[in-house]
């Protein structure tokens, strides 16, 4: 069935209308209240792991401009091996393939994404680690936008879901070589990220996408520190040739036992993504983003997170509706540039998350969801998802809405309300 503005597979899912395989909660509970710097591979870590998942997904969604219904599917493997080798190295894999009906013209139907390849070594006491390859790295303990999250730009090759959380774990790494050194009560770490490709962004669907990834030389420094049980942060520098440097910081404290706090702040000189994404040349001015959030560990259950978003460089108002006049190929840009950054696209923004394990006494049952609101034009994105897990099968039923009129962020989505029925098999 033929589309009007975008294919159904890249709509919905670049517009944030599904859900990925889930996170391996083991190694990336993003809900874990625990407050630590990031840290290599523990020694302890197990002598091999193979993990494989295949997922199926029906989707059925509602146009916004005739109420009218379209259908499509996808299916994904999820592949995730790691072993050592030896004299304190362990190499690690992990990558990624969707096949997407039915697709645009001129896009491929399959795409592959090598989220991680890697070797890493480190000494027997942990402490000090080096690792050379493709790293999916991430900074910052926010949920729904990370501006301490330096190597998120480019990395979001094909979304798949529209949860913030899982969109970290699911983009592709950079390659990248990186010492770090622990001690009691903090750490550092020096990375460097070459340039490999004077290509931009591939659409090839088996490619490796280096254009995406290493476009440019990068050199990144962090500083973690934890002050007490209850506090932690990081302070990072990121030099960019070409582009200038990145200032960062970011924090999570434990103000009780049931609330978090969590913090983030960047700061660098950059263009307006408006003036971007009309071509429109400017001086760069100094930009600051931020990221302030608070996660209550509810009775019963719950665990819920209210986050403020902020970005120097995005859109008000006026500039949604600037932007929104502008010619379909010009807007789709502009948003397929700030999801491949994970960037927040407006000025303001508000996010609140919720998840329970074990709902109404069914241990096997999850639910979560969570809505943004664009706090400039005021639109907004509601989403949830039930879950049910067998010992190697789950099953999904998720339900995502859009609101406001064509003129904001989220009315200008092609689909008003999307239900998607997925299964996954783990191997």
């Amino acid at each position: 069935m033929p589309f009007k503005k975008n294919a159904l597979s890249l709509a919905v899912l670049s517009l944030a209308a599904t859900l990925s395989l889930p996170v391996w909660a083991d190694e990336d509970d993003a809900l874990n209240l625990q407050a630590e710097p990031a840290k290599p591979a523990a020694a302890s870590a197990p002598s091999q792991t193979v993990r494989l998942a295949l997922e199926l997904a029906a989707i059925t969604a509602q146009r916004q401009a005739d109420g009218g219904s379209v259908s499509g599917h996808r299916a994904s493997i999820d592949l995730r091996l790691s072993a050592p080798l030896g004299q304190g190295w362990r190499w690690a894999l992990s990558d990624r393939l969707d096949d997407i009906q039915p697709v645009q013209a001129g896009q491929p139907g399959t795409r592959n994404q090598l989220r991680e390849a890697y070797l890493n070594w480190q000494q027997p006491d942990g402490n000090t680690g080096l690792e050379l390859g493709r790293l999916n790295l991430r900074h910052g303990p926010a949920y729904g936008y990370n501006p301490t999250d330096y190597f998120r730009a480019g990395a979001t090759r094909l979304i798949v879901t529209a949860d913030p959380v899982a969109l970290r774990e699911n983009r592709l790494g950079t390659f990248m070589l990186r010492a770090n050194r622990s001690w009691d009560g903090g750490g550092a770490s020096l990375v460097l990220a070459p340039k490999l490709t004077n290509s931009g962004p591939s659409d090839q669907a088996l490619s490796l996408d280096l254009g995406a990834t290493n476009s440019q030389d990068r050199l990144l420094g962090v500083i973690s520190a934890k002050a007490s049980a209850r506090w932690s942060g990081e302070a990072l520098a990121l030099y960019q040739r070409g582009t200038g440097t990145k200032l960062g910081a970011n924090l999570t404290g434990l103000l009780t036992d049931a609330l978090v706090l969590q913090g983030e702040w960047s700061t660098s000189r950059s263009d307006s993504l408006l003036n971007q994404a009309l071509a429109q040349a400017a001086a760069p001015q100094r930009v600051h983003q931020a990221a302030l959030g608070l996660t209550w560990s509810a009775p019963f259950g719950w665990v819920i997170t209210g986050e403020a978003e902020y970005n120097g460089a995005g859109l008000n108002q006026a500039g949604w509706r600037n932007l929104l006049a502008q010619p379909p190929n010009t807007v789709g840009r502009f948003f397929a540039g700030t999801q491949a950054d994970q960037e927040l696209a407006s000025r303001r923004a508000w996010l609140l998350y919720a998840t329970q394990k074990g709902v109404a006494g069914i241990r096997q049952l999850d639910v979560t969801g969570f809505v943004r609101q664009n706090a400039e034009d005021h639109s907004h994105l509601a989403w949830a998802e039930l879950r049910y897990h067998w010992p190697r099968v789950d099953a999904a039923l998720q339900w995502q809405r859009s609101s406001r009129g064509a003129l904001t962020e989220y009315g200008s989505l092609p689909y008003r309300q999307v239900l998607q029925l997925l299964g996954s098999v783990y191997f």
